[in-house]
C-alpha cells in the first residue's frame, strides 16, 4: 500500500519554526510506523532525527504522537492507521530536533520520587520474602517502561512542567505498596507537595496512552488515598 507520511519537523539550527514534511512510502499492512520512519531516514532523508532502540516495545524510547495519539512507533501497525499518517513529537517537553525531545525534566521527576528500594533493617540471611498477595499489590507499576507516553498525554503537564506527572507517580506506587520497603513516608511527602498527586485532574489520558495497559489513573488514585491516610 502507498502511505502518505507527514512528519512534524524542526531543526533549531536552521529553522525559524516547525513545519510539516510529507513523504510517499510503500508499506505492507503489517509494517510498523517505525519501519516507515527508518525507510525515510535510510533512503529518503538522512537528516530526520528520532529515538529508537529495541524496536520491540520494551525500551520505550520511540514514544511519539501518531495520528493525534501518544504511541510507540515500534508497536503501531500501518493497517490500524490507514494510508495517511501524521507523526509529531510528544508534547510538554522541549523539542531538540524533529521527533527528539529533551527527556531530562521527565527523568528529574522520576528521580524525585525515590524510585529505588529503601530498607535499612539488618540484611537477612536469605531473601526478603513476601506473600503472593503482597507482590500482586504493586504488580501493575512494575510494567512501566518510562516511555513518557502517559506523562506527555497529560493536559496538566502541558501547562505545568513542574508537575511530577503520571509516570513518576506510577513509579512511586511500585515502592509505596511494596511490603518490604521502608521509604513510604519520604515518598508521600514528595507526592503531597503542590507538584505532586493533587495536580491530577483524572482526565484518563494517561491510562489511554499507556502502551503497557497499566491502569495509570487507578494507581494515581491509590497514591492519593495513601497520602490522605498518612495525614489522618
Amino acid at each position: 500500500m502507498q502511505v502518505t507520511l507527514k512528519i512534524h519537523r524542526f531543526n533549531p539550527e536552521k529553522d525559524q519554526k516547525p513545519y510539516w514534511a510529507e513523504y510517499q512510502v510503500e508499506a505492507e499492512p503489517g509494517d510498523r510506523v517505525l519501519d516507515l520512519l527508518n525507510h525515510v531516514k535510510w533512503y529518503l532523508d538522512p537528516t530526520l532525527t528520532y529515538r529508537r532502540s529495541c524496536a520491540h516495545g520494551v525500551c520505550g524510547s520511540d514514544a511519539m504522537l501518531i495520528n493525534g495519539r501518544n504511541r510507540l512507533a515500534c508497536k503501531v501497525l500501518i493497517k490500524d492507521l490507514g494510508n495517511k499518517i501524521t507523526v509529531e513529537p510528544i508534547r510538554g517537553l522541549k523539542v531538540e530536533k524533529d521527533l527528539l525531545v529533551d527527556m531530562d525534566p521527565f527523568f528529574d521527576a522520576y528521580k524525585a520520587v525515590l524510585p529505588f528500594f529503601i530498607n535499612d533493617d539488618p540484611v537477612p540471611a536469605g531473601e526478603r520474602l513476601q506473600s503472593v498477595e503482597d507482590r500482586e499489590r504493586f504488580d501493575q507499576g512494575t510494567k512501566c517502561i518510562l516511555c513518557a507516553a502517559c506523562t506527555t498525554s497529560c493536559p496538566i503537564f502541558w501547562v505545568n512542567g513542574r508537575y511530577l506527572g503520571p509516570a513518576a507517580i506510577v513509579q512511586a506506587h511500585r515502592f509505596i505498596f511494596d511490603s518490604r520497603d521502608k521509604g513510604t513516608d519520604q515518598r508521600l511527602k514528595v507526592l503531597n507537595q503542590n507538584t505532586g498527586v493533587w495536580r491530577c485532574r483524572t482526565a484518563y489520558n494517561c491510562t489511554e496512552a499507556c502502551p503497557r495497559e497499566i491502569p495509570v489513573t487507578q494507581l494515581i488514585e491509590e497514591v492519593k488515598r495513601a497520602v490522605l491516610y498518612q495525614q489522618v
